[in-house]
């Protein structure tokens, strides 16, 4: 490969099909144009369809990571925020620039599990509670219906999910949201729909949610406005994608584990592993594969990998077994020189 193989950022590999391509091309025509409102209460109206809720209950921005941030400061200065550790960076940052008071329950190891006690003690007063489901960066999911439902009904708590990876995950609380005021749900068009530069992020917003967001927060790029349009009126490619992506993930997941790794299950589109080879993202990045390095979140050995198309991942694959092949051999020229 002449570039980089970049497995680090949880992008998509592919590309959108032609017609999404086609639509951003038409917004391109009107640039020197806002965004026109009547197509964005059409998205809006989309979305609604697609997560299964009413159009009021949509909020639409600029990506899921600023609709977090914006909840963090308008909620979050004045409650405790309640957050897990590991969690989505960005949203930790601007919490624990923000928020007047913050509290991080971390994982529990070895298997990352989120302790239902300590967080529900936790929210004996006024709380903001931000839990990314699945977890970014371990990929795994924290929270069923029964801990959520028990959260929802702790008095004066607000409760938002990050269900960025909900395509792959297949669970959502959406159902919920028409009945409990105090739940939003974040998520994206970036993942799935292979839609990351354009940027769109939504809410499905509980009642005490929607007054913070003014309908000027939802003005979008013209190019990004169609693009994400078309996706949602044509998603077949998108499901069809996220197939191949689970596909893909379950062999990746095969073929680290028989080269030592230690691999954790996921419901995203990357993987989490711990590895024998010492600093691999170091290694890695010096053979010109691009994964996140989380030794300095989770511990040496940790790396997060995001899934490519199948010859991507073989390309990771034969790079990564021939620096387990390399450090093999010189463990053995050293035991031969000094055991």
């Amino acid at each position: 490969m002449s570039e980089c193989l970049k497995l680090d950022l949880n992008e998509m590999p592919c590309s959108p099909p032609e017609n999404v391509v086609r639509a951003a091309r038409r917004g391109l025509l009107s640039l020197n144009r806002y965004a026109d409102r009547h197509a964005l209460q059409r998205l809006a109206v989309l979305l609604a369809d697609y997560a299964g809720v009413g159009g009021e209950q949509i909020v639409i921005g600029p990506g899921s990571d600023l609709l977090l941030r914006e909840i963090v400061l308008c909620f979050g200065r004045r409650r405790k925020v309640v957050m897990v550790s590991p969690t989505f960076l960005p949203t930790a940052e601007v919490a624990g620039r923000f928020a007047g008071k913050l509290v991080s329950i971390r994982l529990d190891r070895p298997a990352f599990t989120l302790a239902r006690e300590p967080l529900l003690r936790e929210l004996n007063e006024p709380s903001l509670v931000i839990i990314d489901n699945p977890n970014n960066p371990t990929g795994k999911l924290l929270v069923d219906r029964e801990i959520v439902e028990e959260i929802l009904d702790q008095p004066d708590t607000l409760l938002v999910v990050d269900e960025a990876y909900f395509e792959f995950s297949g669970l959502t609380f959406a159902d919920k949201i028409a009945t409990h005021a105090n739940l939003a749900l974040a998520r994206t068009m970036d993942n799935a729909f292979a839609l990351a530069g354009a940027r769109i992020g939504y809410l499905l917003a509980g009642q005490a949610f929607l007054g913070a967001f003014s309908a000027a927060f939802s003005f979008l790029p013209r190019p990004s406005l169609e693009a994400a349009i078309e996706a949602l009126l044509h998603q077949d490619y998108m499901w069809k994608n996220v197939q191949s992506i689970v596909h893909e993930r379950e062999r990746l997941s095969r073929e680290l584990e028989m080269q030592g790794a230690v691999v954790f299950p996921s419901s995203t589109n990357f993987l989490l592993l711990r590895s024998k080879i010492p600093a691999p993202a170091e290694e890695l990045r010096e053979r010109c594969v691009l994964v996140m390095d989380l030794s300095s979140q989770l511990g040496p050995g940790f790396i997060r990998v995001n899934l490519g198309t199948p010859r991507e991942n073989d390309a990771f694959l034969k790079t990564y077994r021939s620096i387990r092949n390399e450090k093999k051999e010189q463990e053995n020229v050293h035991e031969h020189r000094f055991g």
